[in-house]
């Protein structure tokens, strides 16, 4: 599940990163509008958190330009705004969500989810792998009844190769994907470790994680 958060302040944007990444999301993180509108062109997300006050263009600015594009993206707008009238104004201009900083972070993910629940891009529903499956919205994987336990970065990079399967995907494409910005300072011994450890996690399930030498994994029904 990819989701976009857009907040020129660099304390909050680093704390939405991370607890999103801890709960297995991959995430882009980005300073201004520009910026965001730029990754919203390139990339596909299931659902943006977009900071209304932000530099060369403000969050509203921003989601007008996607709704006059056709997007349905689900977007959830911070603000520091908390006059109805302000929240009217970024409902109208096409946000389906408010939420009004301060905020709790539990209410901000629990939002998100929500958000996801809505997503047109959910509509495939679960990814499923012989006998594994990863539902996208819960971020739940499962084989058969049981439920795998999986650290955030484990269930992002499950969901890379799940999404492609049964396709080769590369270790750098892996990198941008799970680490995002951090993609340049990891190295192939710390993706190598991630894999190990979620192959240690599947012992049981009828599916495998193959290494194509000099070119990264796929996962595919054992």
């Amino acid at each position: 599940m990819r989701v976009l958060v857009a907040e020129d302040d660099a304390g909050l944007r680093s704390v939405l990163e991370r607890a999103l990444r801890e709960r297995g999301y991959i995430v882009d993180a980005v300073n201004d509008g520009e910026r965001a509108l730029s990754f919203l062109s390139t990339y596909d997300y299931e659902v943006a958190v977009l900071d209304w006050r932000m530099p060369k263009a403000s969050g509203i600015d921003v989601v007008r330009r996607l709704r006059q594009q056709g997007s349905a993206l689900p977007i959830l707008m911070l603000t520091a705004r908390d006059a109805a009238a302000d929240r009217v104004r970024g409902l109208d201009q096409g946000a389906d969500d408010y939420l009004v900083k301060p905020f709790d972070l539990e209410e901000l993910l629990a939002r998100i989810r929500a958000l996801q629940r809505r997503s047109p891009a959910l509509a495939s529903t679960v990814l499923s792998v012989g006998d594994l499956e990863f539902d996208p919205a819960t971020r739940e994987v499962r084989i058969g009844a049981d439920v795998v336990r999986l650290t955030g970065i484990e269930t992002a990079l499950l969901e890379v190769l799940a999404r492609r399967s049964p396709a080769v995907v590369s270790r750098q494409s892996i990198a941008h994907q799970v680490w995002a910005e951090e993609a340049d300072a990891v190295g192939s011994n710390t993706i190598d470790v991630h894999v190990a450890r979620i192959r240690s996690k599947l012992v049981m399930a009828a599916v495998q994680i193959d290494t194509v030498r000099g070119v990264g994994y796929r996962m595919v029904p054992a």
